[in-house]
C-alpha cells in the first residue's frame, strides 16, 4: 500500500490505494473542514491549479470536487475572483434514529425473507419452473430491446393481456375481452384500482368474517367504513349484510375458495349477492386469490362468468400461482367501467415491466401455465396429506381450507403471540384470530400454509409445532 501524499496547507490527505476516487477523496476532506468550521465562512480556496500541484493530481480532479461542493452550496465561485466557502454554510444535523414501522406490520412476517413452513401466501419455492422461466424472460429480454419505443399501453401489454382473455375463458368460465383487462403490480394494486375507479373511498364495504386482513388493511386505507358480515357454510350470508349495511358501495368476497374457511360461494348466495348489487347500484369485488388451485374435485366457475348483469369486478393474481416476485395481477372489468379502468390505470402505471409481460405471455402461449397449475395441484394435495398425516389426531385439524390446514387452539390461547414465539423455531403458522374483524370473540387457531412443506422438512416443521403448543400449555 502506497503512502498517503504530505499534507496540503487544508490538510488534505489522500490515498492512491484507496478504492475511493482522488476527486472524492478531496470532496470529503474539504466538506469535513468547512462543517466542522476549521475553514471560515468568506474563506479562499487554492486554485485549480494550485491545488493540483499540492495534491499532485490533474486539475480537472480538483474541478471536480470543487464542483460537487458548489452543488451542496458549500462553497461559491465567483470567477477570477476564486472560489470562497459559502458566507453561511450548511451544517450537518446530529444523527437521529428513527424508528418507521415496515409496512405491513402485523400481517406480513417481512420482505426478501426465506419462506419457513407452514407461511402462508407463498406457493412451492422449489417447484418454480425457474429454468424455463429463465430462457423465455431472455428473449423477452431481446424482444422488448427490439420493439419499437412509445408510450405504454396503461392497460397492460396487449399480448399478455390476449393471453389472459383466453386463459380466464378456458380455466374460470369468463367471456370477456383483452381490452377489459387492466394488468396490476398484484391483487392489493387490483383491489385499490378498484377502489379508486369505483370512488368508493369513504363508503361503506361488506367485508367477510373471518376474511382476508391484506384487504380490510385495503378498505381502511381508502378511508371506508367496513360491514362485517359472517360467513357460514355457503359463504357470506348476504342476507346478514343487507340487514347491517343495505347501501353498501361494495362487496368483497372469495367467492370460489373462502379465506380462511375454504367454502364456496353457494348458487344460491351468488344470486343474492348479484340481486343486491343490481337493486342497490353496488359492485362485488371478486378476490380470485387462488385460481384454478382447489385440491378437492373441480375449482367453483368464477363469480363473473355467472354475472350477467355486469356488476362483477374480477381481480385476479399470479403471485400464489407462480410467484409473488413476479409482481403481477390482472383486473377484469366490466363493460360499463372498462374505459374508466384504463383511464384510471393511465395516472397510476399499476402494470409491471414489459420484460416480463412478454415472458408471461409466451408461458401462457405455450401452455405451461396450464401444465404449472396441474403439477402444482398434485403437488399440494400430497404435501397436505403428508401434513395432515404428521400431526395426527392429536391435533384436531377441523378443516382444509385452500392450501392450507386450520388447527384450533385451546380457548383462552393467545394465537398471534404464539406465531411469533413460532418464528424462533422456524416456523411461520398464521394466527386465524387475525382473520377476524367483527366485534365477536376470535376463535384461536393456526392456519398452516402446506405449499412449502418440501421432503426433509416436513418432520421438523410438525415437531416444532408440538413443541410450540406444548410450551403454550
Amino acid at each position: 500500500m502506497s503512502m498517503p501524499s504530505a499534507a496540503s496547507p487544508l490538510s488534505i490527505v489522500i490515498d492512491r490505494d484507496r478504492p475511493v476516487p482522488i476527486a472524492e477523496q478531496i470532496t470529503i476532506n474539504l466538506r469535513e473542514a468547512i462543517v466542522e468550521g476549521r475553514l471560515e465562512p468568506g474563506a479562499r480556496l487554492p486554485s485549480w491549479l494550485d491545488m493540483a500541484t499540492q495534491l499532485g493530481v490533474a486539475r480537472g480532479t480538483v474541478r471536480t470536487a470543487y464542483e460537487r461542493l458548489i452543488d451542496e452550496s458549500l462553497v461559491i465561485s465567483s470567477g477570477a475572483a476564486g472560489t470562497r466557502v459559502a458566507e453561511k454554510p450548511i451544517t450537518l444535523p446530529a444523527a437521529v434514529h428513527v424508528d418507521i414501522p415496515r409496512p405491513m406490520q402485523g400481517i406480513e412476517r417481512g420482505f426478501y425473507l426465506k419462506p419457513l413452513p407452514f407461511q402462508m401466501g407463498v406457493p412451492a419455492q422449489d417447484a418454480f419452473p425457474a429454468k424455463l422461466w429463465s430462457r423465455m424472460r431472455t428473449k423477452a429480454v431481446r424482444d422488448d430491446a427490439m420493439a419499437p419505443v412509445g408510450p405504454p399501453d396503461p392497460r397492460g401489454h396487449p399480448d399478455l393481456r390476449a393471453q389472459i382473455a383466453s386463459y380466464l375463458a378456458i380455466a374460470r368460465g369468463i367471456r370477456c375481452l383483452p381490452d377489459q383487462i387492466i394488468l396490476t403490480s398484484g391483487y392489493k394494486n387490483g383491489l385499490s384500482l378498484a377502489i379508486l375507479t369505483l370512488q368508493a373511498q369513504g363508503r361503506t364495504a361488506w367485508m367477510e368474517d373471518p376474511g382476508f386482513p391484506m384487504a380490510r388493511r385495503a378498505l381502511e386505507l381508502a378511508g371506508m367504513s367496513i360491514a362485517y358480515v359472517p360467513v357460514d357454510a355457503e359463504g357470506i350470508q348476504v342476507a346478514r349484510g343487507v340487514e347491517i349495511a343495505p347501501d353498501a358501495a361494495i362487496a368483497v368476497v372469495t367467492a370460489g375458495q373462502q379465506a380462511p374457511t375454504g367454502v364456496a360461494l353457494s348458487p344460491k348466495r351468488r344470486r343474492e349477492l348479484l340481486a343486491w348489487a343490481v337493486r342497490e347500484d353496488g359492485w362485488i369485488i371478486e378476490d380470485d386469490y387462488l385460481s384454478e388451485l382447489q385440491l378437492s374435485g373441480r375449482a367453483a366457475p368464477a363469480f363473473a362468468g355467472t354475472d350477467p348483469n355486469g356488476r362483477v369486478i374480477h381481480v385476479g393474481s399470479f403471485g400464489k400461482t407462480l410467484s409473488p416476485a413476479l409482481g403481477l395481477g390482472f383486473v377484469v372489468a366490466p363493460l360499463s367501467l372498462a374505459e374508466r379502468f384504463g383511464e384510471v390505470a393511465a395516472f397510476l402505471n399499476p402494470a409491471p415491466n414489459s420484460t416480463t409481460q412478454l415472458a408471461l405471455a409466451a408461458f401462457l402461449a405455450e401452455g405451461h401455465y396450464l401444465r404449472h397449475l396441474r403439477h402444482m395441484k398434485a403437488l399440494y394435495r400430497e404435501r397436505r396429506d403428508a401434513l395432515n398425516a404428521c400431526l395426527g389426531m392429536n391435533f384436531g385439524v377441523d378443516a382444509f381450507a385452500g392450501l392450507a390446514v386450520r388447527v384450533p387452539l385451546p380457548d383462552g390461547s393467545d394465537d398471534s403471540a404464539m406465531a411469533e414465539r413460532a418464528l424462533a423455531l422456524g416456523i411461520a403458522p398464521a394466527p386465524l384470530s387475525r382473520w377476524r374483524g367483527g366485534d365477536g370473540p376470535a376463535t384461536p387457531g393456526f392456519l398452516l400454509g402446506v405449499t412449502n412443506l418440501r421432503p426433509g422438512y416436513l418432520e421438523k416443521a410438525c415437531a416444532s409445532l408440538k413443541q410450540l403448543l406444548a410450551e403454550a400449555n
